[in-house]
């Protein structure tokens, strides 16, 4: 997997969520190319009374009612003091959340640093909400995996394997059964803290497929905005290869195996591919027991339980041929 470092200016932020969130940019034009490089926000909180141990470098701030309320409650110059000691820690922006009017002493200390400081009218759990949902698409810890991401329903799928297996061919076969793909061939993934790894296709080549023999099609024009959409959790990865008469394929379903993307284990099945085998159908069935495992039904260990009850009745059975049921619990859960 190959890593990109993005970073998005002030300027791109309020262009991008002008309308959504009503940004205004009330001072500090000069300062709107000023690089957010952390998916993370900051409210300063406890900071304005002199507590900076828990402010991280270069984050932007949020200022809420509280903390404007608090600012305009102290001394001249204890405000002025706190707002130093909190611009000292570069923000790239202040925003003023709430329909709130920021105090003046916060407006000159952040036209003297060159901090824009914006102003939207939305209720601070509601701005919080969306910026970071914004800056968490552009900017957390990203990699490119090469595969195809589908949603297939509801299950992200990541489909993988060696060049020319027929991974675009398989996602074809499954938009054509009503799934949508994300992306094809170049997927990046980032991940959301604690441990939720989420996809998307890369931008320049969003929404297109390779078809060898077609070239390039696009899914959005062929089959509507329907078929495609813009990212999606992994929750498995089904990887293709060829079938190797001598290798041992899991029967039973027992096998618990997992793909690690960017230090997350994310359950994997490997289906061989081999003729007559319509591998779209499998990959749809692959993301139905998924859902099953995640509402905690797990097929292969109710019917190793069974069969295990109808060898306890045959005595001439030893009790060493029984399938450990905990055992196989534990390695499916």
């Amino acid at each position: 997997m190959e890593k990109t470092l993005p970073r998005v200016s002030i300027r791109r932020l309020v262009r991008d969520l002008r309308e959504r969130l009503e940004i205004l940019v009330l001072t500090g034009e000069k300062g709107l190319d000023r690089l957010i490089e952390h998916p993370t926000i900051e409210r300063p909180g406890l900071a304005l009374t002199g507590y900076l141990e828990m402010i991280e470098i270069g984050h932007i701030q949020i200022w809420g009612q509280n903390e404007v309320s608090y600012l305009e409650s102290l001394s001249t110059d204890a405000s002025t003091l706190a707002v130093e000691h909190l611009v000292k820690t570069m923000p790239p922006c202040i925003v003023v959340t709430a329909d709130r009017t920021p105090p003046q002493i916060l407006v000159d200390i952040a036209v003297k640093a060159e901090v824009p400081v914006l102003k939207s009218p939305k209720p601070t759990a509601v701005f919080i909400e969306e910026i970071h949902e914004y800056l968490y698409n552009l900017l957390a810890d990203t990699r490119t995996v090469h595969g195809v991401l589908m949603d297939v329903i509801g299950v992200g799928v990541l489909i993988t394997g060696k060049s020319g297996i027929g991974k675009s061919e398989c996602a074809l076969d499954l938009i054509q059964k009503g799934h949508r793909l994300v992306g094809d061939d170049v997927v990046e993934v980032y991940k959301r803290p604690p441990a939720t790894v989420i996809g998307r296709g890369a931008e320049l080549i969003r929404h297109h497929m390779e078809i060898r023999g077609l070239g390039i099609i696009s899914i959005k024009d062929l089959y509507g905005i329907s078929a495609v959409r813009n990212r999606k959790v992994i929750d498995i990865v089904v990887r293709l290869e060829e079938w190797q008469d001598q290798k041992e394929y899991d029967r039973l379903g027992l096998d618990r195996q997992t793909y690690e993307i960017l230090n997350v284990p994310i359950p994997m099945v490997v289906l061989p591919v081999a003729p007559g085998r319509h591998m779209a159908s499998i990959v749809e069935v692959a993301a139905r027991n998924m859902l099953l495992h995640k509402q905690g039904h797990n097929p292969a260990v109710k019917l190793a339980k069974r069969v295990n009850e109808k060898l306890k009745r045959d005595e001439s059975i030893p009790p060493a041929e029984m399938l450990d049921i905990e055992e196989l619990r534990k390695e499916t859960e």
